[in-house]
């Protein structure tokens, strides 16, 4: 015999009468709520956060505020955690703009160059552009003659590549991974 959850929290056991159990995700509109947005914001913030202190921050209790947690990770809105590093205390003090002129833009032959981008752990980002070129990387390196050596033996021998040209950051402005959330309706909970 199997345990059926109950509303009230507590484990009851089906009867004949009852249907067999469903376990159907606790109530949760389809959209983002006040808090919904505020536990993301949080999180972007200080990740490390403790369920405690993200409930006091965002006016809930610990039980609420953790379920909401489970259902922004199970519904994709939170993707994963990590920490943040400062890039030149690891030694790696380029950071690299690079635009990528592809030779052809077959889509077998642009998932084979994407395929391969992918795998370089130099490169921390890639988009596709409009306008000249077909990609942009974000490329780090310790310095430039590593930058050099990884652009001529790597980057121009990646598939399908015809060019590349490269723009360097002389310094960081503003660097957050944070997103804007400002856009997101935050009405009644």
């Amino acid at each position: 015999m199997t345990l059926k959850k109950a509303i009230s929290g507590k484990t009851s056991r089906p009867t004949a009468a009852s249907p067999s159990p469903v376990h159907a995700p606790e109530p949760h509109g389809a959209t983002l709520d006040r808090y919904d947005v505020l536990i993301l914001r949080e999180l972007q913030q200080d990740a490390r956060l403790s369920n405690t202190e993200l409930a006091a921050r965002i006016g809930l209790s610990a039980a609420p505020t953790w379920r909401r947690v489970k259902w922004l990770e199970e519904q994709g809105y939170i993707t994963g955690y990590r920490a943040e590093l400062d890039r030149r205390k690891v030694g790696l003090g380029v950071l690299a703009f690079v635009r990528v002129d592809a030779n052809r833009n077959t889509g077998s032959e642009t998932r084979q160059l994407e395929d391969a981008i992918r795998q370089l752990p130099e490169v921390i980002a890639c988009h596709y552009i409009s306008g000249a070129g077909t990609f942009e990387l974000q490329v780090m390196a310790t310095d430039l003659d590593a930058f050099s050596r990884f652009s001529i033996e790597t980057l121009l021998n990646l598939p399908n590549v015809k060019d590349i040209h490269t723009s360097f950051s002389l310094g960081e402005v503003k660097a957050s991974g944070a997103l804007p959330l400002g856009h997101l309706r935050t009405g009644a909970a």
